[in-house]
């Protein structure tokens, strides 16, 4: 199994550089995990888009999903042009209602609702959603094949079980976008890069990738703050490829 890293920042994107959208490849398996700003241009550059087996979204917040809207154009011509017949899967969260609605175009997609530890098959790759805390319904995901378990944390806040969710993962992708300065000040729904580090530790993860980065934030110091309380976590590098296995 291997992830490509297409965007790493939120809620917007920093100076040529895209929020979140990672491809999870396995096999003849391509599937698109996230879809925020600029993320389908970077695609583009791995695989033509309608050779994408399917499309998950962690939760509907438009830093995850925007170039979404996009991509159903460049499904809806190849369609036209012949070169994909069926229409694309896509799995997400119900909620809220009124943009789950907005998911369906013409005849390019399916979207089917996500439910907790319902596990989903997405050609080679098995994926199960777990329910994250954030200010909208938000789930992380573990992606399994051939052995190898890749863990994404989505959008969210610590809680009790996270660690457990994500217990022996041969990659971590997890969202870091406060420092713990911040977070001591009231910041909310998302984790600091300490937490993450802290929850990847307690996990036993074997790698730790932080993403979700605040544009305006020092990435030094959430590095930092990271690798204080796990060495062997990393920034995300936009455009590289991470390979996943057991």
């Amino acid at each position: 199994m291997e992830l490509t890293v297409l965007g790493r920042y939120g809620p917007y994107p920093a100076a040529g550089g895209a929020c979140s959208g990672y491809l999870v490849t396995a096999g003849t398996t391509r599937l698109l995990v996230d879809c925020g700003a600029g993320v389908l241009s970077r695609l583009a550059a791995h695989l033509p888009l309608e050779g994408l087996t399917g499309v998950i979204l962690s939760h509907l917040h438009s830093d995850h999903t925007s170039d979404y809207f996009v991509l159903r154009y460049a499904l809806e011509v190849a369609q036209f042009q012949g070169r994909r017949r069926e229409p694309l899967p896509v799995w997400a969260p119900p909620e809220p209602a009124e943009e789950f609605g907005r998911l369906g175009y013409r005849n390019v997609f399916t979207v089917r609702p996500v439910l907790e530890g319902q596990a989903v098959q997405v050609g080679e790759l098995t994926a199960v959603p777990f329910a994250g805390r954030h200010s909208v319904p938000a789930f992380g995901w573990l992606f399994t094949a051939g052995g190898a378990k890749l863990a994404y944390s989505g959008d969210t806040e610590l809680y009790p079980d996270f660690p457990a969710r994500v217990q022996g993962a041969d990659l971590f992708l997890c969202e870091a976008t406060y420092t713990e300065t911040q977070l001591s000040q009231g910041a909310r729904n998302h984790l600091a890069a300490g937490q993450a580090a802290r929850a990847a530790r307690a996990a036993g993860v074997k790698r730790l990738l932080l993403t979700h980065l605040s544009p305006p934030q020092d990435h030094r110091v959430l590095l930092q703050e990271a690798q204080a309380e796990f060495p062997a976590a990393e920034l995300a590098a936009e455009g590289k490829t991470y390979s996943v296995s057991a």
